[in-house]
C-alpha cells in the first residue's frame, strides 16, 4: 500500500482538517469535567419551591463534604429545577436535598441526606416533597420595612384594646391571652419609630454587605493564605527565633567569660584615647608640617633610583661663570677658617 506523502497531498485539506482537530482538543479541555472517563460524575435533578439564591457552580456536599456542584437553575413551571453533578458518592432513593447557607455573607450550597435503600434515578427528578428551601431572614426584615410603614399601629392598638374588653368576662386563660396581646399592640405603638429606624438600618446593612460581597471574600481568602503561609512556615519562623535565643545567650555568656580580659583593654584604649583628645593641637601641628616633608621627600626621590637635589653653596664663587651670583645671597663660606 503506498502512502502519500504529506507535501503531495492538498495544502488547503490539510490545514481544514489540522483546525477541525484542534477544535475538538480544545473543547474537550475545556468540557474535560463532563467526559464520561474522565470525570462528569452522575448528574441528578431536584424540584423546589424557590431556588433561595442558589446559583450555577455552587457546591454540593453530603455530611459537610464537597461532593459535587450545582450545573443548573432553571424555571420550569411552579417549581425551580436544580440540575446537580456528584462524583464518586451515593445518593438513594429517599434522599433529601436541601439548599443550606453557606457563609453569613448569603452564599448557599446543595446538602445532600443520602437516604434510603436503591440507588436515586438520575433521569427521574426529586420531588419538592424531598427537597427544602432554607428561610431568608435578610428578606423577611426588607419585607417588614417595607411593609411596616403601611400599618396604623394606633388603630391595631385600639383593635386589641376592644377585644381585650370584650373577652374581660372569658375563662382566665382566654382573658390572659386578650391582654398579653393588648400590652403587646401597644408596645408596638409606642416603639413604631424606633422600629421602623431600626428595620431601615438593617436593610441598609444587608445592602452594604451584598454591595460588599466580594471585598470580603477576597479579604477572606487573603487572610486564609496568610495563615495557611505562616503555618506552613511555622518550623522556620520557630527555628528563627530559638537560633535567636540561643545566640543572644551564647553572646551573653562570652561577655562574661571575657569580662577579665576585654576590662583592662577597654581601660588602655580610653587612656589612649584620652591622652590623645589632650595632645590633639601639637597633632595637628605635626600633621601640617609632615605634609611639606613628604611633599620634598617625594620630589627628591620621585624621578627614579636616585637623589634629585639642590644645596646651595656647594660651589664657591670664583668658580661660577661671570654673572651668574647666587640666588637670595648664598654664598659659599669663606676660605682659610674664617
Amino acid at each position: 500500500m503506498n502512502i502519500k506523502p504529506v507535501r503531495a497531498r492538498n495544502p488547503v485539506t490539510i490545514g481544514i482538517v489540522g483546525l477541525v482537530v484542534l477544535l475538538l482538543a480544545g473543547l474537550a479541555a475545556y468540557r474535560a469535567d463532563a467526559l464520561p472517563f474522565i470525570g462528569g460524575g452522575t448528574t441528578y435533578s431536584a424540584d423546589f419551591t424557590e431556588s433561595a439564591g442558589l446559583d450555577e457552580g455552587d457546591e454540593v456536599r453530603i455530611a459537610g463534604v464537597k461532593v459535587g456542584e450545582v450545573t443548573g437553575v432553571t424555571l420550569d413551571g411552579a417549581t425551580v429545577k436544580v440540575d446537580f453533578r456528584v462524583r464518586d458518592a451515593w445518593i438513594g432513593d429517599s434522599s433529601t436535598v436541601g439548599i443550606a447557607i453557606k457563609t453569613l455573607l448569603g452564599e448557599k450550597y446543595l446538602a445532600v441526606d443520602p437516604l434510603g435503600d436503591a440507588p436515586q434515578d438520575p433521569g427521574s427528578r426529586i420531588e419538592t416533597g424531598r427537597t427544602t428551601s432554607p428561610y431568608d431572614v435578610t428578606q423577611a426584615f426588607d419585607g417588614l420595612g417595607e411593609t411596616i410603614e403601611e400599618i396604623d399601629t394606633a388603630q391595631l392598638a385600639q383593635s386589641f384594646e376592644t377585644i381585650s374588653e370584650t373577652f374581660k368576662d372569658s375563662p382566665p386563660h382566654v382573658r390572659s391571652a386578650a391582654e398579653g396581646l393588648s400590652a403587646l399592640s401597644r408596645t408596638v405603638s409606642e416603639r413604631d419609630a424606633q422600629l421602623a429606624t431600626l428595620l431601615a438600618g438593617s436593610k441598609r446593612l444587608t445592602k452594604t454587605l451584598a454591595t460588599k460581597k466580594s471585598s470580603f471574600e477576597t479579604l477572606l481568602e487573603d487572610g486564609n493564605l496568610l495563615l495557611g503561609e505562616i503555618q506552613a512556615r511555622r518550623d522556620s519562623i520557630h527555628l528563627l527565633l530559638t537560633g535567636a535565643r540561643d545566640l543572644g545567650t551564647q553572646l551573653t555568656a562570652l561577655v562574661a567569660e571575657n569580662d577579665k580580659q576585654l576590662k583592662p583593654t577597654l581601660d588602655s584604649l580610653s587612656r589612649v584615647t584620652t591622652v590623645l583628645v589632650k595632645n590633639r593641637k601639637s597633632l595637628d601641628e605635626v600633621l601640617s608640617l609632615a605634609g611639606s616633608y613628604n611633599r620634598l621627600v617625594g620630589n627628591t626621590l620621585g624621578n627614579g633610583r636616585w637623589f634629585d637635589n639642590y644645596v646651595c653653596g656647594v660651589v664657591p664663587k670664583n668658580y661660577l661663570p661671570a654673572g651668574t651670583p647666587p640666588e637670595n645671597d648664598c654664598m659659599p663660606p669663606e676660605q682659610g677658617g674664617r
